[in-house]
């Protein structure tokens, strides 16, 4: 077990102040609440095409990403963000790619509850690569709580895993999962690197991909107004507040904290279209929230604690 009053992580791993931990605790908790508007900013689009759908939604995510980063770091800052992000920045930049587009797919062969079982398991997969590859230590609370996500998810899904399967689908619902966790690992390992670009990258080539798909671009001025949402708030949002704070916390947590958007999205959706959820997508939802809320309690309770001489970490570059 873990002592308390040392950081989850070990020598290997960068080490930040608690102050920076609690950031980043922050700004993952919000790419999550933005990745969690998606489904109900999505049913307000009437689209046949849904590679259009894709193309416009990355095309304003990168035009904000983009955007953000110029009025932030300047025209030379920018692109001197974009040479520094290097091999990290490039892998980075595929995974998200991959899993953008890879969503797409896996939906045209299975169903939304197959894949957001798989997205159950990012946090288990973050913590493994994490130990693996980089000897990153995950406390046992964080292994408990890990647990518990996917059991909440098992039992929103469950009424829905007897739709249709194919292991196309569900092979590519895995891989969403496994790409996620590995670009969540890089940005925690290489947090001195700035990974905005990175993920604008990442759009840029998921909207590269989709344009070479789709058999029209033409949409309603209607239709471009939610997909501008689409692509701002939901996608490009999301994916800066990720990038900033994934770095700042240990891999695992920030996977864990990431759960939160299979479990807000289905009650925007109830709020905002009056879908009612299911009395096991309720459960399962609970069982998330407790699990998260506990754990973060820890964290939070371990960080008020005192640091022994040593192993207060140094704050993260900005």
């Amino acid at each position: 077990m873990t002592d308390p009053a040392v950081p989850l992580s070990d020598a290997t791993a960068p080490q930040v102040s608690r102050r920076d931990e609690r950031l980043g605790i922050a700004l993952v908790f919000l790419s999550a609440l933005m990745w969690s508007l998606g489904g109900a900013i999505g049913r307000f689009i009437e689209i046949d095409d849904i590679w259009t759908v894709v193309f416009w939604r990355s095309f304003w995510a990168a035009a904000f990403l983009l955007a953000f980063m110029v009025w932030r770091d300047g025209f030379r800052g920018t692109l001197q963000l974009f040479r520094g992000m290097g091999l990290p920045g490039l892998l980075v930049a595929i995974c998200f790619a991959t899993a953008s587009t890879s969503f797409v797919i896996a939906l045209a062969y299975t169903t939304v509850a197959n894949v957001l079982l798989m997205q159950a398991g990012v946090p288990l997969l973050a913590a493994l690569f994490a130990w693996v590859l980089f000897r990153e230590r995950v406390a046992l609370a964080t292994w408990a709580a890990i647990l518990a996500v996917i059991v909440g998810v098992a039992i929103m899904v469950s009424e829905s895993l007897t739709g249709k399967v194919s292991p196309i689908g569900d092979g590519l619902a895995l891989l969403i999962a496994v790409v996620f966790s590995i670009a969540t690992v890089i940005t925690r390992r290489f947090s001195h690197v700035r990974m905005t670009p990175a993920t604008c990258l990442g759009t840029m080539i998921a909207a590269a991909f989709a344009a070479s798909q789709a058999s029209a671009f033409a949409v309603s001025p209607r239709e471009m107004g939610f997909l501008f949402a689409f692509g701002v708030v939901n996608l490009g949002l999301g994916l800066a507040f990720f990038a900033t704070g994934a770095r700042l916390i240990p891999a695992a947590v920030a996977a864990l904290i990431g759960t939160f958007e299979p479990m807000l999205g289905p009650i925007w959706v109830w709020l905002v279209h009056s879908e009612v959820p299911s009395l096991r997508t309720i459960s399962g939802g609970a069982v998330i929230f407790v699990a998260l809320l506990v754990h973060l309690g820890l964290e939070f309770r371990r960080q008020a604690q005192p640091q022994r001489p040593g192993v207060t970490g140094m704050p993260m570059p900005d």
